[in-house]
């Protein structure tokens, strides 16, 4: 599996991954082959409308997030009785269950694993979800951020 030019294995990528409640979570996980699905705008909604159906079933538990063509980021705050391979099983699952019967897309979505890093309480929050919303600005897919269709966040 290639994440970000680094060949690794789905059991390296769990290695020392603690599920902490109420922990805040950097969570990026990549499409199939990298294959940039979410470029067909209808494609990024249904993604968009899973990670807001996930987060209404989850009161506080999404900050921020953005669909790029090719991945995901979220910004989560981890609520009790949830760990992060369950969450991110519900996003994907739902996620592909949805592109594919929308016919939007048939096949595997998602690759396996996912990358997650915990924010330190010292990190500063709103830095974190504003670096997340310029991901489509660095890309160079808009010129400002607030062009980007596929994001939300609690701050706005």
């Amino acid at each position: 599996m290639e994440i970000y030019g680094t060949t690794m294995t789905y059991n390296a990528l769990r290695k020392g991954r603690v599920s902490i409640p109420g922990q805040i979570y950097l969570l990026t996980a990549v499409t199939w082959d990298r294959t940039p699905w979410c470029q067909d705008f209808r494609l990024g909604r249904e993604v968009a409308g899973v990670l807001h159906g996930v987060a209404v079933a989850y009161p506080g538990l999404s900050l921020a997030w953005v669909v790029m063509p090719d991945h995901m980021h979220w910004l989560v705050q981890l609520p009790d009785g949830v760990s992060l391979e369950r969450l991110m099983q519900i996003f994907k699952g739902r996620s592909a269950r949805a592109l594919n019967v929308a016919g939007l897309r048939t096949g595997p979505v998602w690759q396996p694993g996912f990358h997650d890093r915990a924010l330190r309480k010292d990190e500063d929050l709103l830095a974190a979800a504003r670096y997340l919303l310029a991901n489509p600005l660095r890309r160079g897919l808009v010129q400002r951020v607030g062009d980007y269709p596929l994001w939300d966040a609690i701050w706005i």
